[in-house]
């Protein structure tokens, strides 16, 4: 079920890129006086490499690190329960072993929902801190569109996109423009 919806999804993409491809050969060909110029813009490497980028990257850093040191108790818990199940496993009653093994589970489980609950967090502070940064960077790849007179500026990670020349890249170009604009 999945594989087929992963496949809808290429072929869906791979007919995008077609149309995309003929249409601007279309349009090529018909506006001859005009040259066409095309860039490719990483915005990922555009996030990460902006001041602003760093800076989010550096309290999204902090926030992991406070994240998974909550976990830290819990596990410390865990492993003083495993050792001492496994020093005293062999002379505990058969209903004591069994209750151990209880507090174990229950607490690996608690460990896990913690994780899952902290992960969830993190995607959402991570989604915070980035989103207004790629709203701001598609700004600034509108108008270095604009002002430098590309006819289309393509993002690297698009689907269909499986080569650009080195030449046709405008990250630097917008990191440089997102950070003037401070």
């Amino acid at each position: 079920m999945q594989s087929e919806k992963n496949d809808r999804v290429r072929l869906v993409n791979r007919a995008l890129v077609l149309v995309v491809a003929a249409a601007l050969l279309a349009w090529g060909l018909g506006a001859k006086e005009e040259r066409l110029k095309i860039g490719v813009v990483d915005l990922d490497q555009a996030i990460t490499s902006t001041n602003e980028g760093r800076q989010a990257r550096e309290e999204f850093d902090r926030k992991k690190r406070q994240a998974e040191g909550k976990l830290i108790p819990l596990m410390d818990d865990y492993q003083a329960i495993m050792k001492e199940f496994e020093s005293k496993k062999f002379v505990l009653s058969d209903d004591a072993r069994f209750q151990k093994q209880l507090d174990m589970a229950e607490l690996q489980n608690q460990i896990e929902n913690k994780r899952k609950e902290i992960q969830g967090q993190l995607q959402v502070d991570r989604e915070r801190l980035i989103a207004p940064l790629r709203t701001k960077l598609i700004e600034v790849v509108e108008e270095v569109g604009r002002e430098e007179q590309f006819s289309l500026i393509l993002h690297r990670g698009s689907p269909g996109i499986m080569y650009a020349k080195e030449a046709l890249d405008v990250t630097d170009l917008i990191i440089a423009k997102f950070n003037k604009k401070g």
